[in-house]
């Protein structure tokens, strides 16, 4: 992970050389855009990753080895170095499939800190012993999106809080997938000011009461799209006390692909966000329109269920846009297609949708984009 081009120049000055007997762990495509970095060779040869110095987008795998051996050069002062990773033209940067020191990832933001980065993806990482302390102003990366996927942390829930501490103000876009924890300590985690999307999908284990512990009251106040696909939810009415405790006002919600129940059992009426325009409820299992629902949206879509029959006018919101499509009432084969995908040659939306839905947060990821597309 650490050997990000201009991390080079930080930690790895020994080893700028060139191996002309060993095949090339990076690839540079030919318009100097996208540069990615395999290191799974036994003894990797790190420096090939300087060709990815001029590149937009940066992609570095470690190969899921330990990168402990470079932990003597994370006191290096990035600032000397400063010009020239600000003239870089990295605006997108992914690393994973490492065992990283917390030391050392500090020591990588550090130097972000002076890049002109905007979106930066960890995946598969192993974050292991106690994360420095914080310093006294953000030093790290002005990032407009950060997702993170399958990221374990020594320091358990209080990761978030302690990576927040390394970032510059200004997050848009916030993506975690997988996670290993995501009970945070609120006391611990400043304000998300900024924070526009949050896409908690692809967390099986979290549920509602899980929804509780992550959404802490009072931090997410620009929080206008939420994305909970994949994310354990039980009930509609779950995900409104939870946003209800958290305080926040999304505009748009997608708890699609759920295994939704109508109602839980006791449940009180809970009153959902006035913000919320649109709720996406498809690939749900439902048997039914969930009762509780908000009583007004633009968008509703219950697509690609288990509804048997048109829903009546007084079982829906007031809603401008009604999706229905793939549900046994319209499509007598829709649940055949939901449950087997490739049961014809012909894909059905449905099918199409359930094929594709592993790519988690792409809407997310395409919204902060925009920031320097």
């Amino acid at each position: 992970m650490v050997c990000v081009p201009y991390l080079l120049l930080l930690l790895l000055p020994s080893l700028l050389r060139v191996s002309a007997d060993t095949t090339e762990p990076c690839e540079l495509d030919d318009d100097d855009f996208r540069c990615v970095c395999n290191f799974t060779d036994p003894k990797p040869d790190w420096s090939s990753a300087v060709q990815c110095m001029v590149a937009v987008e940066v992609e570095i795998s470690a190969g899921g080895r330990s990168l402990e051996q470079f932990l003597k050069g994370a006191d290096t002062n990035p600032k000397q170095y400063a010009d020239t990773i600000k003239a870089l033209r990295v605006r997108r940067l992914k690393l994973g499939a490492a065992q990283v020191p917390a030391q050392l990832l500090v020591a990588v933001l550090r130097a972000l800190g002076y890049s002109r980065l905007k979106e930066l993806t960890l995946e598969d990482l192993e974050v292991t012993g106690p994360t420095p302390p914080t310093p006294l102003e953000a030093a790290g990366p002005a990032l407009t999106t950060l997702s993170l996927r399958n990221v374990s942390w020594t320091t358990g829930g209080a990761w978030l809080g302690e990576l927040q501490q390394w970032l510059k103000p200004g997050l848009r876009v916030l993506n975690i997938a997988q996670a290993h924890s995501l009970a945070f300590p609120c006391a611990g985690l400043s304000t998300f000011e900024a924070l526009t999307t949050l896409d908690l999908s692809d967390n099986p284990s979290l549920g509602d009461s899980g929804l509780m512990a992550a959404l802490c009251p009072n931090k997410f106040p620009a929080l206008q799209y939420l994305a909970l696909r994949n994310a354990g939810m039980e009930t509609p009415s779950g995900v409104c006390a939870a946003l209800a405790a958290a305080r926040v006002q999304p505009q748009s919600l997608d708890l699609s692909h759920n295994s939704l129940r109508v109602t839980a059992p006791g449940a009180t009426r809970c009153v959902w966000p006035s913000a919320l325009r649109s709720l996406n409820l498809s690939f749900a299992g439902l048997e039914q329109v969930p009762k509780g629902l908000p009583p007004k949206l633009s968008v509703l879509d219950l697509s690609c269920n288990k509804l048997s029959r048109e829903p009546r006018r007084d079982e829906l919101p007031e809603v401008n846009d009604l999706t229905l499509d793939g549900n046994p009432f319209l499509d007598p084969g829709a649940l055949q297609h939901q449950n087997d995908p490739m049961i014809s040659g012909v894909v059905p939306a449905c099918a199409r949708s359930a094929l594709t839905m592993g790519v988690s947060g792409a809407l997310a990821l395409l919204q902060g984009a925009r920031g320097f597309a």
